[in-house]
């Protein structure tokens, strides 16, 4: 196979995530404006929030975390990869099934645990009656991931990154369809949840298949190579167990407050934009190169790898970070201000972006340095440390929101991944240099962070002389637009002359 061009195939999978996420936003802000901060809002987060809490410990995080690699060893070296796909996608599908059937009975317990301030009020029924339409979603979207991850692996990245903007369109023209037919919005927002699902599972499907990859539904075996699969990805499935125990632990201390996991959840979907585009982006990509790497033992080129991924990540990363935690209130107040959201929520929104946006380069470089640990097939140092960050959030949102209420979810979440970090790059030190950055790494850094702070103290500069038109609906868009020009105008004028980049110098790097 040929050598994965990274930046292009960082650029095809950030192109359309960044697609999917602009339509997540457009989303977003119907759900914002139908529905509003509330109950209903409340209890369709917390609903959704089930099958994606279990997708990614199933299979976005845990089970690729193992597959991926796995499978790109075989294919590399032509030891029927497809057949091991294919058993791995039938026992993954079993699981499924059998998850699928205990959530749908045991729905209300399940929305405890995960909410229990909604106990007493309408949104504890209505979160069980969404989460059961919305459930099954995790059988499709996992199994999808599984083929995505194939995709990836085999340097297929334009389908597996498309599946996402499925989801957003059919959701949109549903709520649109629902609004102007005077329906209810929020009940064909959540009935074409799992259609979406079949939908996406469709697309990747076509896409192996065109790919040359056959892998289909068979009888589960347990083989040598399913055994040593489970062993991998055990760990990682617990540590991803541990991450979302991390969101768990927010929304339960955001549901003892009225409107807070509306507002938690707008703020999500802002800060969720660069770490999509950029640090998810990465991670799909750069862990199956390592993997490829590490098998023909070409570690300098593993190390030229990471330490260029890391590069482009944290240039793109730390501008959006300053920019969350300058401007957040011209960015809510555009995107979400509008019917039931009102100003009170535009502020309570704000002050989460803000602090988000302190944690979005912990969030990135978790995403960065996690594969150093899966390409050797390491998923136990990853849990171990996801336990502590785990413990450290607990205590952070628990003991402060007894002073300063909900915001501590947000708080917390920003502090275990700073952590997470922490333990991640001192782990990786185990494996020598070939998982440390190298010195032009470190040498832009310095360079890009001071970038960015001019571009910040531009951005705050701007954004008071743009505020009178920020607050006129008519010219909201375009103040906040060329809010956003001037801020990147500013960052790559300043990071050019600070040497934090030079043109053609990441192309040429990453295309080897």
């Amino acid at each position: 196979m040929k050598p994965v061009r990274m930046l292009s195939s960082i650029l095809t999978v950030g192109g359309w995530t960044l697609m999917s996420r602009i339509l997540g936003f457009a989303r977003d802000v119907l759900i914002a404006s139908f529905l509003g901060p509330g109950a209903a809002m409340d209890a369709f987060v917390a609903a959704f929030r089930l099958p994606n809490m279990f997708r990614r410990f199933f299979a976005e995080g845990a089970f690729n975390a193992a597959f991926v690699p796995m499978f790109s060893k075989r294919l590399e070296a032509d030891e029927d990869a497809a057949e091991f796909a294919s058993l791995a996608l039938s026992g993954l599908a079993l699981v499924l099934l059998a998850l699928t059937g205990l959530a749908m009975v045991f729905m209300p317990a399940l929305v405890w645990a995960t909410a229990e301030g909604f106990s007493g009020d309408a949104r504890f029924d209505l979160t069980v009656g969404y989460g059961r339409i919305v459930f099954p979603y995790i059988l499709f979207i996992s199994l999808a991931a599984l083929l995505s991850g194939a995709l990836n692996a085999a340097g297929r990245f334009a389908a597996a990154a498309a599946a996402p903007v499925v989801l957003n369109i059919m959701l949109v023209i549903a709520m649109l369809g629902a609004w102007y037919l005077g329906g209810e919005v929020v009940q064909a927002l959540v009935w074409t949840i799992p259609f979406a699902g079949v939908a996406q599972l469709a697309l990747v499907w076509v896409a192996a298949s065109r790919a040359g990859l056959h892998i289909h539904i068979k009888r589960p075996r347990w083989t040598p190579e399913m055994a040593q699969l489970v062993h991998i990805a055990v760990p990682a499935a617990l540590a991803g167990g541990v991450m979302q125990i991390n969101l768990l632990v927010g929304q339960q201390v955001a549901s003892h407050y009225d409107k807070a996991i509306s507002w938690l959840y707008s703020a999500d979907r802002l800060y969720q934009l660069p770490l999509g585009v950029v640090g998810i982006a990465v991670g799909i990509v750069l862990l199956p190169d390592l993997s490829r790497r590490l098998k023909a033992q070409d570690h300098t080129g593993a190390r030229e790898a990471l330490s260029r991924a890391g590069e482009i990540s944290l240039a793109l990363t730390i501008p959006s970070a300053v920019a969350l935690m300058v401007i957040p209130i011209p960015l809510v107040t555009v995107l979400f201000e509008r019917g039931a959201f009102g100003v009170d929520d535009t502020a309570a929104t704000a002050l989460a972006v803000s602090i988000y946006g302190l944690g979005l380069p912990a969030f990135v470089l978790q995403k960065l340095l996690q594969p150093v640990f899966f390409a050797r097939e390491d998923t136990k140092s990853p849990f171990r440390y996801a336990v502590v960050a785990m413990v450290i959030n607990a205590a952070l949102a628990i003991g402060l929101a007894y002073y300063i209420g909900w915001v501590a979810a947000a708080i917390a979440t920003t502090m275990a991944g700073w952590v997470m970090v922490g333990l991640l790059a001192l782990g990786a030190r185990q494996f020598g240099e070939v998982a440390r950055f190298d010195k032009r790494f470190w040498s832009r850094m310095w360079r890009i962070v001071l970038a960015s702070v001019f571009m910040g103290w531009v951005l705050w500069m701007a954004a008071l002389a743009l505020n009178p038109f920020i607050l006129i609906p008519v010219l909201r868009w375009l103040a906040l637009l060329l809010l956003i020009a001037i801020g990147a105008g500013t960052y790559f004028c300043a990071g050019r002359l600070l040497g934090a980049f030079r043109k053609g110098e990441l192309k040429s790097a990453f295309q080897r």
